[in-house]
């Protein structure tokens, strides 16, 4: 192992190649991915970024780490972060600019006009990076709750797994796995478990993880297609569109928890007491609707085998 980590560190400073692609990223610490050098875009010529990774901001000026993305980006050059700047009221607009004119051609910045809350800034992201053809699509939280070098166990997934169409974190508490959330914030997030296995009918055990990867898919581009209604917890009914899509047949075999190493909650968090409640009576609404929209689905299905046996 010694001799090969030697070689890998030969071709990265020769070519400047990111670990997973010869999938041996474990042989590198965090430390040691962070403190690789920057890659100019130029040396891997257009159309490089397999992977887009959307960050919605709102008024996250104080609390944004800009080093942490920089030292990201320079070491993963074949992803993209695309900052969503959700009609911010302080100077996230600046720091996010700076930070894509630091690194032009893998930092962008999608500066939407009003706050239309988290659940709209994702579906516009996704939506853009869909639009440019990434190959894979992610969305994660601006706090860096999951740290960002994480993220390449979401891709050695997607690369491994081919059929696999959703990976998402999934906070639980482990052997091992530095974890750390509060009591209220598990109750929470329990509840919203429960309800998004009624919701989905997968067995899930955390959907509010704020770390998500998709394949771009049909599936996919259908469930964004229109504004969520859930609110604080459009990550469910997000996961229920592309289980319900007709081309995701199976769903239990095309989504995959990945459980983080690593989950620290960060001050400062937007989220209220009255938008969980509120939230959570949008999601009790979503799965009475998609309980009724199975059951029609089912007569119509009833309707036609009839007709057939009548014909």
């Amino acid at each position: 192992m010694p001799l090969l980590k030697c070689l890998c560190e030969v071709e990265l400073r020769n070519c400047a190649i990111t670990p997973w692609r010869f999938g041996l990223s474990n042989a590198f610490s965090p430390a040691e991915r962070i403190g690789a050098h920057h890659v100019h875009p130029e040396t891997y010529g257009a159309n490089t970024h397999k992977l887009t990774e959307v960050v919605p901001c709102y008024n996250e000026a104080q609390r944004l780490q800009s080093k942490h993305f920089l030292n990201f980006i320079d070491t993963s050059v074949s992803t993209r972060l695309l900052l969503v700047n959700d009609g911010s009221t302080d100077g996230s607009l600046a720091k996010l600019t700076a930070l894509a004119e630091a690194r032009p051609g893998h930092i962008e910045v999608l500066d939407l006009a009003r706050d239309g809350g988290r659940a709209e800034a994702v579906r516009a992201g996704l939506g853009r990076a869909l639009e440019d053809g990434a190959d894979l699509v992610a969305y994660w939280d601006a706090d860096l709750a999951t740290p960002l070098y994480l993220v390449e166990d979401f891709m050695r997934i997607a690369l491994r797994q081919p059929d696999i169409e959703v990976i998402f974190g999934s906070r639980r508490k482990m052997l091992g796995h530095r974890v750390e959330r509060t009591i209220p914030r598990r109750i929470v997030s329990r509840i919203c478990a429960g309800l998004a296995r009624l919701a989905i009918g997968l067995p899930i055990a955390d959907t509010q993880c704020g770390a998500k990867m998709f394949r771009a898919t049909p599936a996919l581009t259908q469930a964004i297609s229109t504004p969520f209604t859930a609110g604080w917890v459009f990550d469910v009914e997000l996961f229920a569109r592309i289980a319900s899509c007709e081309k995701a047949k199976k769903a239990n075999l095309r989504f995959y928890e990945q459980p983080r190493a690593e989950w620290s909650e960060v001050p400062g968090s937007k989220v209220s007491a009255s938008a969980i409640f509120s939230s959570g009576i949008r999601l009790l609404r979503l799965i009475a609707e998609l309980r009724l929209d199975a059951r029609a689905h089912l007569d119509a299905q009833g309707a036609q085998g009839a007709i057939r046996k009548a014909i």
